[in-house]
């Protein structure tokens, strides 16, 4: 098998299309990994971060991601979070497995992998480094939907893969049944402008940038799928919400609220901020190398913001 296509028949996806693209809006968040001090995973972290989520009521999540450090898990790891998280999600949310790798035929794996511990979803970014042409991502990202096993989210995150997903070429992915949305992180009016102009009952769109996500909420956009709200699920979920009513002024208030968090969790790569402000609220100790606990320039930093989260937590249930 070279193209991930030679030996695997299509795959009938699970739910309906509409369904799947219907359930995809509000706040999903894209999960961190907590792991304990020694390097292993924290599953009680892990229980303590979904349960977290549910509460500050999240309309979906993320496991196993970039957030997630997906890179740096073992198979079992990924079964393990992703089985775990659909066991305590227990259906009320949307549970988006991270799936998208380099290679097509390694993505339809990890994508049928991910099916078979009970996900909802593939969140499937650009393949990294490898920079396709726009017509190798139409086939990378049919050969995915049709034997993958799982409903296709798009993901376009050109400064992390080198490789920008142009709107006419989600616009072709758009009309596969088994493809029902896009996370954009290039919050630019003009993209989020075209991208909105394929928005439909069967195929979602939705940011991918905590600091333009009111903007393009307020524009049309469905949804935010945050790094933020690992630690704030309900500020960002009363944000989301209140520009989806597009109540400008809340909404202009809530973003300025959370300005400061927006551009922390961009101060270092991520997740290094957000696992900063994850720790000091009692969840996970460290991350996996290549990548290094925040830096001691900004540190004050996230003790000042982790200062703040209970207030706007409560502050955002009112």
């Amino acid at each position: 098998m070279h193209d991930g296509r030679d030996s695997l028949p299509p795959v009938s996806p699970p739910y309906s299309h509409e369904q799947h693209a219907l359930s995809l809006s509000g706040l999903i968040t894209a999960l961190a990994t907590p792991f304990r001090a020694d390097g292993s995973l924290d599953t009680d972290g892990w229980q303590r971060l979904l349960h977290l989520q549910l509460e500050g009521g999240v309309r979906g999540v993320v496991v196993a991601g970039s957030t997630g450090e997906a890179a740096t898990l073992s198979d079992a790891e990924y079964d393990q979070l992703l089985a775990s998280a659909v066991e305590r999600i227990a259906g009320r949310v949307p549970v988006l497995a991270g799936t998208g790798l380099s290679g097509t035929a390694k993505t339809i794996e990890q994508t049928r992998r991910a099916a078979a511990a009970g996900a909802t979803h593939a969140l499937v970014v650009t393949p990294p480094y490898v920079r396709p042409t726009q017509a190798g991502l139409i086939a990378h990202y049919r050969a995915v939907a049709d034997h993958g096993g799982l409903p296709v989210v798009l993901y376009n995150v050109p400064g992390r893969t080198g490789c920008d997903m142009l709107p006419e070429t989600v616009a072709e992915l758009a009309a596969h049944p088994n493809i029902v949305g896009i996370k954009e992180a290039v919050g630019d009016n003009g993209r989020v402008k075209a991208l909105l102009a394929l928005r439909g009952d069967d195929f979602a769109i939705l940011s991918g940038d905590d600091g333009t996500a009111a903007r393009s909420i307020q524009a049309g956009m469905d949804g935010l799928i945050s790094v933020g709200s690992n630690a704030l699920p309900g500020a960002y979920r009363r944000m989301c919400e209140l520009a989806a009513a597009h109540d400008h002024d809340a909404t202009e208030s809530w973003d300025a609220r959370l300005q400061p968090f927006h551009d922390f969790c961009g101060v270092e790569p991520n997740p290094i901020p957000v696992k900063a402000l994850l720790r000091r609220i009692g969840i996970g100790h460290d991350l996996r190398l290549p990548l290094l606990p925040l830096s001691a320039a900004h540190q004050p930093a996230a003790e000042h913001l982790a200062g703040d989260i209970a207030a706007l937590e409560a502050l955002s249930s009112h």
